[in-house]
Order: structure tokens, then C-alpha cells, then sequence
């Protein structure tokens, strides 16, 4: 990560062990383990919160695409249902000027309304 070489790690601990002195180097060593604990820490909180958002925000933008899909197939099966509904129109029409007086009309099937798109809650 920071690309030093033994040798430079050598003339570090060198340089540390003669301005800190031998007998205050484990304290210092002890110190020093404990700030990096405390950084490495709260880099690591800080990288779960932005992968937490960033899985948030993935949902976020599957749910607006799903959300998109399923308006476009709505509006894709009631343009079908449209157009069926025109269509048996005119057989209607046929059908009545075909037919006996007598006969009574049967009214078509209604068709079952199209059910709610399912709620899907963060």
C-alpha cells in the first residue's frame, strides 16, 4: 500500500528507537498499535455504511425498474384488452342482425379487474 522496502523500514526504526530511546520504545510501540486500531476501526465503519447506501440505493433503483416494468405490461394488457373489446364489437353487431328476435341476447364475460401491483416496503 505504501510501497517501503525493508531497508527504509530499517532506518525508520532506527531513527525512532534513537529520538523515542530504549526504555520509552514499548510505550510508544503500544501508543502507536492503538491510534492505528482506532483509524483501521473507523475505516471500517465508514466502508459498511457506504456499502449499506450503496445496497439502498441498488434496491432503490431495481424498485423504480420493476415499478416501470410492471406499468408498462399494465398498460400492454389493458391496450390488448381494448383492443379485443373493439374487436368482439362488430361480431356483436352481426350476431344481432342474424339472429332471431325471439332469441334472447346473452351479455359477453366481463373480464375480472387487473390485480393491485404488490407493495414492496423499504
Amino acid at each position: 500500500m505504501f510501497e517501503i522496502s525493508w531497508s527504509e523500514l530499517l532506518i525508520l526504526g532506527i531513527v525512532t528507537l534513537v529520538f523515542v530511546g530504549p526504555k520509552e520504545l514499548p510505550v510508544f510501540m503500544r501508543t502507536l498499535g492503538r491510534y492505528a486500531s482506532v483509524v483501521r476501526r473507523h475505516a471500517n465503519e465508514f466502508k459498511a455504511q457506504f456499502d449499506a447506501a450503496m445496497r439502498e440505493a441498488e434496491l432503490d433503483s431495481m424498485r423504480e425498474e420493476v415499478e416501470h416494468m410492471q406499468t408498462s405490461i399494465n398498460a400492454e394488457v389493458m391496450s390488448a384488452k381494448t383492443s379485443f373489446e373493439e374487436a368482439a364489437t362488430p361480431t356483436k353487431i352481426e350476431k344481432a342482425s342474424t339472429t332471431k328476435p325471439s332469441e334472447p341476447e346473452t351479455a359477453p364475460a366481463a373480464m375480472p379487474p387487473m390485480p393491485a401491483p404488490p407493495r414492496v416496503e423499504p
